[in-house]
């Protein structure tokens, strides 16, 4: 799943605080508004910003949300937090360390970083009027854990809060809909008043990096909650609204919070524009022609898609001035499906064929791809080539991959079908030349593009899709947050896949996280998850494909526009506006 950001974190110390360390990732993309110092001036408040995009929402939910993109946009717009990442900050370290939101301050960690405490504001109200509670806070946490209902988000908080395990490994409390060890839960998470206390199984430094980059940790309205009926509605206490309704595929138009107090606000949001106008279900080359040509209020759009490589000529002059190329923190792979493919010389076979060369090329060359050798990030700290594909060519090595295939003992061409996130004509392009690749192997592969939502179809298990695509960025600072997050056994339940789609159990993978998470030094941990990072490559848990770039164009009339890792280099809808 598309998600967050990378620096480094410092270890606990015995005041419990927090600090980061540079790393990349974080640069700032500024238009004409843009101060001396890198950070977008503010503008005016009023108008409609328009926001252009192709792929639909899968959750608007915050338990459920677990997309880059939807969990910057959502927490700058509906949902405050007990701690926010703050806005106009162009260094990477301040755009991600936080500030309080509807904290106080960033929290008081106690028992060496395994309890940590937050007391509340007061004024902050919800849309309805009503204030925003502990009780609130609580019971949206709690919500994680009923994974038959609440698919699709975090699974920290579930593994986290010191919860004892039943006899399948899982927490023994099933969620606030069946109450099932409620008594557990309520020892975890407590409120006095207003204040609010999460005691953690194990110390956890960086707890108010996680709050900050995710939403799990959001307060929820009991009252208002009807599962999985409630995905796509918006439960309010930030500076905007949900009017009417978002249909999935069309969008939805967010209005200003009437009940939203900027006083109870801290820097995390300027909140300029009076409505914000989505539009989902555009083709990428449509978006692009629009913006270039800026007819009427195209003029104050923006977009999270990329500039395809159809249209890299016209982008020149003028143009050009409001068009940005960054890189992302995201890195894509593919995942074997370890149900399907349980021979490891099929999945060895698969890795020497895959073709990084000709996908990146499909993709758009080097203003949409770098090449990768990891699925950790390289401004990860910590990160290292994988030394089970650092050898293997760019272009794949047909040979190789013939011959452990031969080896397999499987009958050639070995039948393969590929789901990956398709519909437009670069990522068609980008499957088919992987499938050049497989098929000169001796792969026999099926192309399988899926459309509409994704991520929530190969979260569910039993799929009979042989590899899939899949795209990443650290939660927050650490490999912690990318290598456990996607391939821990753990998260894995009867329901759903989560992270891990290709339902990947390795008991040494296993117990190379725990131990790297118990380690309080940083850099003892770091080479810990190296370690595990290569036991993954040699068992062929992934294979790396590249490191997206955002090559992204906005209208002349947006002001304040900024890209900063605060957002994961989406543009950051705490800061933009458009021209009175």
């Amino acid at each position: 799943m598309i998600r967050k950001k990378a620096s480094s974190v410092i270890a606990l110390s015995a005041a419990a605080a927090l600090g980061l360390s540079a790393c990349g990732g974080g640069t700032t993309a500024g238009d004409d508004t843009t101060s001396s110092d890198g950070a977008a001036a503010q503008g005016e408040k009023g108008g409609t910003l328009h926001y252009l995009t192709r792929r639909p929402t899968e959750h608007l939910d915050p338990q459920r949300s677990y997309v880059g993109r939807d969990l910057s946009n959502m927490s700058r717009l509906v949902y405050r937090k007990l701690v926010q990442f703050p806005v106009n900050k162009d260094d990477a370290i301040e755009a991600q360390t936080p500030i309080p939101d509807v904290a106080t301050d960033t929290g008081t960690a106690e028992d060496g970083g395994k309890t940590w405490k937050f007391t509340l504001k007061e004024g902050v109200k919800w849309e309805d009027g009503k204030d925003t509670t502990c009780e609130d806070f609580k019971y949206g946490i709690s919500r994680v854990f009923a994974t038959d209902v609440i698919t699709g988000g975090p699974s920290y908080g579930r593994l986290r809060l010191d919860i004892p395990q039943d006899k399948n490994g899982e927490s023994v409390y099933k969620g606030p809909y069946t109450k099932k060890g409620q008594a557990e839960f309520d020892k975890a998470v407590t409120c006095d008043g207003n204040v609010i206390t999460y005691h953690f199984s194990e110390p956890w430094a960086d707890f108010p990096l996680a709050v900050a980059s995710l939403n799990d940790f959001a307060p929820y309205r009991e009252d208002l909650d009807k599962g999985d009926k409630n995905n796509l509605k918006v439960i309010s206490n930030g500076p905007y609204k949900l009017e009417g309704a978002w249909k999935t595929g069309s969008g939805g138009t967010f209005v200003r919070n009437d009940q939203y107090d900027p006083e109870t606000d801290e820097g995390t949001r300027a909140a300029l524009p009076d409505k914000i106008v989505f539009t989902e279900g555009l083709e990428n080359e449509i978006i692009t022609d629009r913006l270039i040509a800026e007819s009427g209020e195209d003029k104050n759009a923006i977009t999270d898609r990329a500039i395809p490589p159809s249209a890299y000529s016209q982008i020149e002059g003028p143009i050009a001035e409001r068009a940005t190329n960054l890189e992302s923190p995201y890195t894509f792979y593919l995942v074997p499906n370890q149900d399907q493919m349980k021979n490891k010389k099929v999945r060895q076979a698969l890795a020497a064929a895959t073709d990084r060369a000709a996908y990146a090329a499909a993709m758009g060359g080097e203003k949409a791809s770098k090449p990768s050798l990891s699925i950790v990030a390289p401004d990860v700290p910590g990160y290292t080539e994988n030394p089970a594909f650092k050898d293997i060519p760019a272009e794949g090595d047909t040979a190789a991959a013939k011959k452990l295939l031969e080896e397999s003992g499987e009958t050639m061409p070995y039948p393969i079908q590929y789901t990956y996130q398709g519909g437009t004509p670069t990522s068609d392009k980008a499957a088919a030349a992987l499938k050049s690749g497989w098929d000169k192997a001796g792969f026999k592969t099926t192309l399988n593009p899926l459309t509409d939502t994704y991520y929530d179809v190969i979260q569910k298990p039993g799929q009979k899709w042989d590899v899939a695509q899949g795209g990443w960025g650290a939660d927050w600072p650490s490999a912690a947050t990318v290598l456990p997050a996607l391939f821990s056994s753990k998260i894995l339940t009867s329901s759903s896949n989560a992270e891990n789609y290709g339902r990947f159990i390795n008991d040494e993978v296993d117990q190379l996280f725990a131990d790297a998470a118990a380690e309080a030094d940083i850099e003892a941990a770091n080479k810990i998850y190296a370690e595990a990072d290569a036991k993954l490559g040699e068992e062929v848990a992934y294979i790396p494909l590249d490191i997206q770039m955002f090559y992204f164009l906005r209208g002349s009339g947006v002001t304040g526009y900024t890209q900063t890792a605060a957002t994961s280099n989406f543009p950051d809808l705490g800061t933009i506006g458009v021209a009175k």
